[in-house]
């Protein structure tokens, strides 16, 4: 398959097959190698066809895995090694996050324009052991991981669909979940310059770029992550002060916005497509 598309669809994205042509699809449980996702919102099947006006050929991952379901990274990434193999040249990894700049509202859209990899950094690492020497070399820098020019092709895809309202870049922090984060946890993650947070992708990413393959990065804001202390905890402060009972994080939250917004982000996914 020549210069296809990838696409890993995120959770409550996986609708964007529903336009692909000359479809054929193959569950996990029918391809050696894939593990099978245990998560809601994700379906568990390869998708094959042609997408747009252009007939670009995709293949789209609906449905990803998991380090918190207990796989190990190069189960989770194992996908996107046989994409690569595929032909695949250009990856739009997709994904439900929770804002943590102040400026996104649920239903924003945050192109990926950096990452910080916490597992990574503390020695969980889709590239640990052997290097697969006929994919990419030992040491692949993640300082490009995002591609600019494919960063650029989305506002110029959302100018053309009168939809740039909702668009951000930002910086994706990757933790391994599957607990939400509690107040501190998100503080600090906002400190060290995260704007979005989510428990996926960047494994997907590194491997990718270790491909050779060029990456575009979506995080669709569902949920705001709670950061605010809670100041009913100090006797001192005055009853203005203390904050309305506040919103839990919850799964079923991430996916219902994640429909809400479903079809402005297949569009522009689409649209995208046509342009690379």
């Amino acid at each position: 398959m020549a210069h296809a598309v990838g696409i890993v669809c995120g959770s409550g994205l996986g609708g964007l097959v529903n336009i692909l042509r000359n479809k054929h699809e193959f569950s996990y449980s029918e391809i050696p190698g894939f593990v099978n996702s245990t998560v809601a919102g994700h379906a568990g099947k390869l998708v094959f066809g042609l997408l747009g006006e252009n007939n670009v050929p995709t293949v789209c991952m609906v449905g990803r895995f998991h380090y918190y379901e207990g796989f190990a990274l190069d189960q989770t990434t194992y996908p996107i090694r046989l994409m690569s193999l595929l032909g695949v040249k250009t990856l739009i990894v997709t994904n439900a996050a929770g804002g943590l700049n102040p400026a996104y509202k649920i239903g924003d859209v945050c192109i990926i324009e950096d990452h910080i990899n916490l597992p990574g950094m503390t020695g969980t690492n889709p590239l640990i052991g052997p290097n697969m020497a006929g994919f990419g070399p030992r040491f692949p820098p993640m300082s490009d991981a995002y591609c600019p020019r494919l960063r650029r092709l989305v506002y110029e895809a959302a100018k053309k669909l009168n939809v740039p309202k909702f668009l951000h870049e930002g910086v994706y922090v990757f933790v391994s979940g599957p607990s939400y984060e509690s107040k501190a946890e998100c503080r600090f993650l906002r400190t060290i310059g995260a704007d979005v947070v989510g428990m996926s992708t960047i494994p997907e990413v590194i491997v990718a770029r270790h491909c050779g393959i060029n990456v575009l990065g979506l995080s669709l804001v569902t949920n705001r992550a709670v950061i605010h202390k809670d100041l009913r905890s100090d006797p001192d402060a005055p009853p203005e002060a203390r904050p309305i009972e506040e919103k839990i994080a919850s799964h079923e939250e991430v996916l219902a916005a994640a429909d809400a917004r479903a079809k402005d982000l297949q569009t522009l996914v689409t649209y995208l497509v046509e342009m690379i």
